[in-house]
């Protein structure tokens, strides 16, 4: 028998949420954001933080993205270790998208050359892999794949995007 789980409720995240999203950062990461990281983050007018809750209210995830002129950078997407694979991510993502009221946004994001799970969330979400940052990681050294979702990306190119170079594409 499979229970299916309620749809996360998507909100603003606040200022109030923070130690439940800093609990939750400690659980979910070797090097965590800082307190005053996120209250940075919340303070910035043109950013889009949202929360991601169950039914208790409690909060399961919760993501950053901040406008960098003509670019949106998503700087955090966290679920809970409790409640993975669970299309938390996946619903927030997309209602991160809905909540960018432009035309033909363009937003970026780093994740782990090695967090294939988030990877492949992302790439089923438009974006791709245009490069590398070498040794971004702070706690190991690993590099940083550079990924976005752009006009381009959405059709299945890296066409927008200025020396783009897939390095999930490349061997050896």
């Amino acid at each position: 028998m499979t229970t299916t789980l309620p749809a996360p409720t998507i909100r603003r995240l606040t200022y109030a949420d923070l130690p439940q999203v800093i609990a939750i950062e400690r659980r979910a990461y070797p090097t965590p954001w800082s307190l005053a990281m996120f209250v940075l983050e919340l303070s910035k007018p043109s950013g889009v933080c949202l929360a991601a809750t169950g039914p208790d209210g409690a909060i399961t995830g919760y993501t950053i993205c901040s406008r960098y002129d003509t670019v949106w950078h998503i700087m955090n997407v966290s679920t809970s270790p409790d409640h993975r694979r669970q299309g938390i991510a996946t619903t927030m993502l997309r209602e991160l998208f809905e909540r960018v009221e432009e035309s033909d946004p363009r937003f970026t994001l780093e994740v782990r050359r090695s967090n294939q799970g988030a990877i492949d969330l992302y790439t089923a979400l438009g974006f791709r892999g245009a490069g590398l940052r070498r040794r971004y990681y702070q706690d190991n050294g690993e590099d940083a794949v550079i990924m976005w979702r752009t006009p381009a990306t959405l059709r299945g190119t890296l066409d927008d995007i200025p020396n783009a170079v897939d390095p999930l594409r490349q061997t050896g």
